[in-house]
């Protein structure tokens, strides 16, 4: 039987809280992961290494917490959710309630954000295979405005540092939101002229132009992983958009940038790239694929059609 606020609640119990000050935050974590003892359940903490001591020393010596490493996980999205479902399949058998207070490493809250807006919207329907009680934590003296309304939108709760549980009232169901029109900030590199620029490109014209654009200043596996995701998603838009189809290829000395145009909507499932398609969409697999292999990965949709944008190397510039 479930516990606390979440008892009776079937799947994936989703918070966020807003905190202004350490004290703050361990008001509702400290008190969230005893209960969670109390009552015998699993309990996890998925912190900075700063905010994860913090919570170790006011823990009593000896409780039973699984503190993971916050930062590693959170490479990409699609990455995150398939490596949180394999560890959450492992450890919620036989138990009636997983804890688990986590947060997002603070780089990803610029330019990056687009895409882990969409991580927070879709593990509503991701995780909710599993008796799963989560908090994501947010600092307000460092979160941006833009972040903390996607945070309401993305989170049915906030957990209060009184104790209570609160809907935020703003909940967007996730296959609404995702699929909702929030365009990324461009790239500076964007604002250059592409280095390539290709019409209706076969996928091996497409891995022959990524090849040539390479500067040799990323890692090779980098590179190869960007190839793939490439020719995959040209093939997608090839088979399932409307042409013509556009690819573009920008050089930087940290990154390399693609964008794969169509005229078309796009994928249908809203969970695409997220999640392998789960409505029977050709090339979802791909697109999946595409999500773990590139550094980041945006969708745009406007009157012109469907958008990819695919980087390999940092994706953190300034916004």
């Amino acid at each position: 039987m479930r516990t606390g606020a979440a008892a009776g609640h079937v799947g994936y119990f989703h918070e966020a809280i807003l905190y202004d000050s350490d004290d703050e935050l361990l008001t509702v974590v400290v008190p969230f992961l005893l209960g969670g003892i109390e009552a015998g359940e699993r309990v996890a903490v998925s912190l900075d290494a700063h905010h994860a001591e913090l919570v170790r020393r006011a823990l009593p010596t000896g409780a039973e917490v699984t503190f993971l490493p916050g930062g590693d996980v959170y490479a990409r999205p699609a990455a995150a959710i398939r490596a949180y479902r394999e560890w959450f399949g492992s450890v919620t058998v036989g138990t009636a309630q997983l804890r688990m207070v986590g947060e997002l490493p603070p780089a990803l809250l610029g330019a990056t954000w687009d895409a882990w807006a969409r991580y927070e919207s879709a593990i509503n329907h991701a995780y909710d295979d599993f008796p799963l009680w989560g908090i994501c934590a947010y600092d307000r003296r460092v979160v941006p405005p833009h972040v903390l309304t996607d945070v309401a939108r993305t989170h049915p709760r906030i957990a209060r540092p009184d104790g209570s549980h609160e809907p935020t009232g703003v909940y967007t169901e996730p296959a609404t939101y995702l699929a909702e029109c929030r365009p990324a900030p461009p790239d500076p590199l964007q604002h250059t002229a592409p280095l390539v620029e290709l019409t209706d490109p076969t996928p091996a014209d497409a891995r022959a132009a990524v090849r040539a654009a390479d500067a040799g200043h990323l890692p090779p596996d980098s590179v190869d992983d960007l190839v793939m995701a490439v020719s995959e998603v040209v093939c997608n838009a090839a088979r399932h958009g409307t042409p013509p189809v556009r690819m573009r290829v920008w050089c930087g000395t940290d990154r390399i940038v693609v964008t794969v145009h169509d005229r078309g909507p796009g994928p249908k499932d809203p969970y695409a790239g997220l999640l392998p398609a789960g409505d029977g969409s050709e090339g979802g697999l791909g697109l999946w694929i595409s999500h773990q292999s590139c550094d980041h990965v945006t969708h745009h949709r406007d009157a012109d059609g469907f958008t990819i944008r695919l980087t390999a190397g940092n994706p953190h510039f300034p916004v």
